[in-house]
């Protein structure tokens, strides 16, 4: 296993501290008063499931925590700032649609086994037990602590927050609900519409293939395309994400309703949906590290079918 990215990870960090203050100064707007008070609420919020997702996977060793407040806290955030922003119609719809990416993104973690009574338990994404065990890690203990709050439990959940500040700033806009807002509902409903085909495809293919090896089948021994180990099937066959795709795009639509409320083209809430697609490069890297170290046939694929963008169709 490689050594795991920390430049890129301080980069993370470093943005984050130093480049969102510096937009938020120079590129408008100011918040108001109102926008700050429920600024402060939001950051509660974030504060104690830093905390939580802290503990809690400290204590457990199951550092999903915050995998699992992913598509939970948007949806509170957005809502929060929609009622205390009147229920406007570009509030209202930007909290809809949220609220319908959180619901489809919490069902799609908790069919595989995420979610528990005891909200601590349940699976781990697999990719974490890879880094605790990797370089720079190997298993350190005190290492792997700071990387959890820091990392995992600070950074994760501030990231979340501002991928919602567009809604933040659109708080006390006049302009009405126009067609830059229908523009923006339409490509974030087409994008979790995107998402949701790709999660469903990849489902299917992983469920269908783990039936066949539980019934004591050789991977290579299983009929094509699931003898590769990975899916090339459907909008994985023209791109290796689709839904790391998809999502990124989701978070920039939901940027752009900030634009229909009169904000600006570029304004400083354009951070979190920035932030995220950094995330999201980083992120698409480990999990081709972790495949490619499994599969044989995944360097072919990489070489031949785009990252993110569909493209060529992969020949097997």
């Amino acid at each position: 296993m490689k050594k795991m990215n920390i430049p890129l990870i301080a980069t993370l960090l470093i943005v984050s501290i130093v480049v969102c203050p510096i937009l938020y100064i120079n590129v408008g707007p100011a918040l108001d008063a109102e926008q700050i008070s429920v600024l402060k609420i939001l950051g509660l919020i974030a504060g104690c499931s830093a905390l939580f997702c802290f503990v809690a996977g400290e204590l457990t060793g199951n550092n999903s925590q915050m995998d699992k407040l992913w598509s939970i806290l948007p949806v509170v955030y957005t809502w929060v700032i929609a009622v205390h922003g009147g229920m406007s119609a570009r509030l209202v719809v930007m909290a809809v649609l949220a609220t319908l990416w959180g619901a489809r993104l919490t069902y799609n973690f908790a069919r595989k086994g995420a979610y528990k009574w005891k909200f601590w338990e349940g699976a781990e994404d697999y990719r974490w037990s890879v880094v605790r065990g990797g370089a720079p890690f190997n298993g350190k203990r005190l290492g792997w602590m700071f990387f959890d709050l820091f990392f995992i439990s600070i950074y994760q959940n501030a990231l979340i927050l501002m991928t919602t500040f567009p809604a933040l700033v659109s708080m006390r806009s006049d302009v009405p609900f126009g067609w830059i807002d229908i523009v923006a509902a339409v490509l974030m409903a087409g994008f979790i519409v995107y998402e949701t085909v790709a999660d469903e495809q990849q489902w299917s293919f992983q469920t269908r293939k783990w039936a066949m090896i539980n019934e004591g089948r050789k991977l290579e021994d299983l009929p094509e395309p699931y003898n590769k180990g990975f899916n090339t099937c459907g909008l994985w066959g023209v791109s290796r994400h689709p839904n790391y795709l998809a999502e990124q795009s989701i978070w920039v639509s939901f940027y752009i309703f900030s634009i229909g409320a009169g904000v600006g083209i570029f304004n400083w809430s354009v951070i979190g949906a920035l932030l995220l697609i950094v995330l999201f490069i980083g992120s698409s890297a480990l999990a081709e590290q972790i495949s490619g170290g499994k599969y044989p046939e995944y360097a072919r694929y990489c070489a031949q079918v785009s990252k993110f963008f569909p493209g060529k169709k992969y020949n097997a």
